[in-house]
């Protein structure tokens, strides 16, 4: 997360899409958060010294909880910038607060035997496997997502993006090839259904660890995804045995002149690391709740690809192609007078791409669009957009009535009826 943190310095993210824009996407019941000026740098900067500090172990949980809070502001300052892998990282870094990971092969450790303290040279079984359960979840119902007839039985959207790979060095050639995107489709599902329970048996680890690292690499050469790939790569090692992770500790314990005695090997008493009660209750109710978020879609009515409510946190990872038109109406009530809004007026070009076939961004914007000209001295102001939404490779349709005042409509968790109907189907969960 340090090097994730310092790529998006370096590449003029931070001031590209938190300072540059006027307006920034919230999400609901946090739209108090908001990009803090000159003082993001601040904050970036917070958070890429918790991490560093998490990987030294010095004050581990203090450090963990500042990177938890400081990553999920950052994560919640612009609703456009939403990637599954940001959220995952909030989960992680949330779980890990109440996980002994500090406690063994750190500068804490180092520090508590200074002071006279039993040798840490392990943790409970039950806080290994949290992590293993939490990564479990991302991978399975990423895989159930993908169990859907787009992209079973129509190869979409693979069959959309891959042509454009043609460039690709040795493989390029066979991207336009409709058989390898349903290749692509069946063994994506197949893996991410299949590839926790290979992690867990141990006769079939280092062959599953073998398919991770293939995976994600072949999704990073195909997808700018950014860290991810990388993310879930090193995140498996830990379906590997403590063995495999001592090993390690020792070798690089050598190449820093940690001492050994603080890795169990020397006479000093050991123990277990103890974990307050109240934490593996903590541990268990957030798993729990991981088990039932994705699953909050089914309160919703209409299809689930084109309303997109319950959509996101559910690891529904690159399961759509859908592009939009959005032009917004602004109608004075009093005097009758209507006019067209330029959305570069007051948008980047990324937000207003997707705003376009985001209902949530929509309703959002058209609030925006309303206080502003409402500042300007309009009365009454109505807002109505003309909007039309494809989605993996069907014709453009309508997308929201374009007789409703979304000036009126309010942001809640319920349905959103002034989405129009799909007039399609798409099979599966």
């Amino acid at each position: 997360m340090f090097a994730s943190l310092v790529r998006f310095w370096s590449y003029g993210w931070i001031e590209k899409l938190y300072l540059e824009p006027d307006f920034h996407f919230t999400f609901y019941g946090f739209e108090w958060v908001r990009p803090l000026g000159p003082w993001t740098y601040v904050l970036f900067g917070l958070c890429m010294l918790s991490s560093l500090l998490i990987m030294l172990g010095y004050r581990y949980r203090l450090a963990m909880i500042i990177f938890f809070l400081s990553f999920t502001y950052i994560e919640l300052m612009d609703k456009t910038t939403y990637l599954n892998h940001y959220y995952f990282i909030s989960l992680l870094s949330f779980l890990m607060i109440f996980l002994p990971a500090g406690s063994y092969f750190s500068l804490d450790a180092k520090r508590n035997s200074r002071k006279g303290e039993a040798v840490i040279n392990g943790v409970p079984t039950w806080t290994v496997d949290s992590i293993k359960v939490l990564l479990a979840i991302v991978y399975v119902y990423a895989g159930l997502a993908k169990l859907n007839s787009d992209w079973m039985l129509h190869a979409m959207p693979l069959k959309i993006w891959l042509p454009s790979k043609f460039d690709i060095p040795l493989i390029g050639g066979m991207m336009g090839e409709a058989w390898v995107a349903y290749a692509f489709s069946w063994i994506g599902a197949f893996y991410d259904l299949l590839i926790p329970f290979l992690l867990f048996y141990k006769p079939t680890r280092k062959f599953a660890f073998l398919l991770v690292v293939i995976f994600h690499v072949l999704t990073r050469v195909l997808f700018p995804i950014g860290m991810f790939p990388y993310i879930m790569i090193v995140a498996t090692l830990i379906f590997f045995s403590p063995d495999f992770h001592q090993a390690i500790a020792n070798r690089i314990a050598k190449w820093i002149r940690y001492p050994m005695s603080l890795l169990g090997h020397g006479e000093r008493p050991a123990k277990i690391a103890t974990v307050p009660a109240i934490n593996r209750k903590l541990v268990l109710a957030f798993l729990i709740i991981q088990l039932l978020v994705p699953w909050r879609y089914l309160l919703y009515p209409g299809e689930l690809f084109w309303t997109e409510e319950g959509y996101r946190f559910s690891w529904r990872v690159m399961l759509m192609e859908k592009a939009g038109y959005a032009q917004f109406k602004i109608v004075d009530g009093e005097s009758g007078r209507w006019f067209y809004v330029d959305n570069t007026d007051f948008l980047t070009p990324f937000q207003e791409k997707q705003m376009s076939f985001q209902p949530d961004f929509i309703l959002e914007y058209a609030h925006y669009l309303r206080d502003h000209f409402k500042e300007e001295g309009h009365k009454n102001v109505e807002v109505y957009v003309d909007c039309k939404v494809s989605l993996n490779g069907r014709l453009s349709k309508t997308f929201i009535d374009p007789e409703v005042d979304l000036a009126l409509e309010k942001e809640s968790f319920k349905h959103k009826t002034w989405i129009a109907p799909f007039n399609d189907e798409i099979k599966g969960l």
